[in-house]
């Protein structure tokens, strides 16, 4: 239309290992900015996940995009232990990565906390005759001290 042809290079399967690669790396960027505000288990939670989705979006689907690592769809090409191997190497690394990261992310956002108080165990309100304060010793009056 305007004298722009679409090569190879500007095609949407040439840029997808490119976008790939950046998401990898901002999410790697992420989860460091956020771990260093949670020093427990948390962090370490969020930041092992980024860090195996960082692997598997920066190294293993590029290679496996461009042929380097043989897919499972064309087994005879090549040995086919090498592609069952590669393939599970691949599902192990996305599929930890996102539970250690999810899990990382909902205990650092408290969801992971039991409860204070359960439906069953009392009413939200207590009842009417209750005493609001009960004194845990008595206080002596000044009357009474002289």
């Amino acid at each position: 239309m305007f004298g722009i042809e679409a090569t190879p290079l500007s095609s949407i399967e040439a840029t997808r290992p490119v976008f790939w690669i950046v998401m990898g790396v901002s999410l790697v960027i992420f989860a460091w900015r956020l771990s260093r505000a949670s020093p427990g288990w948390d962090g370490r939670l969020i930041m092992s996940g980024a860090l195996l989705l960082g692997l598997g979006y920066m190294v293993i689907l590029p290679l496996h995009h461009a042929g380097v690592i043989a897919p499972a769809k064309a087994p005879a090409a090549g040995n086919s232990d090498a592609v069952v191997f590669w393939q599970a190497v691949r599902m192990t690394v996305m599929n930890g990565g996102w539970l250690c990261f999810g899990l990382g992310l909902a205990w650092h956002a408290h969801l992971m906390k039991p409860r204070k108080n359960s439906p069953c165990d009392s009413s939200p309100h207590p009842p009417a005759h209750a005493p609001r304060h009960l004194p845990t010793h008595r206080i002596p009056s000044r009357k009474s001290v002289a």
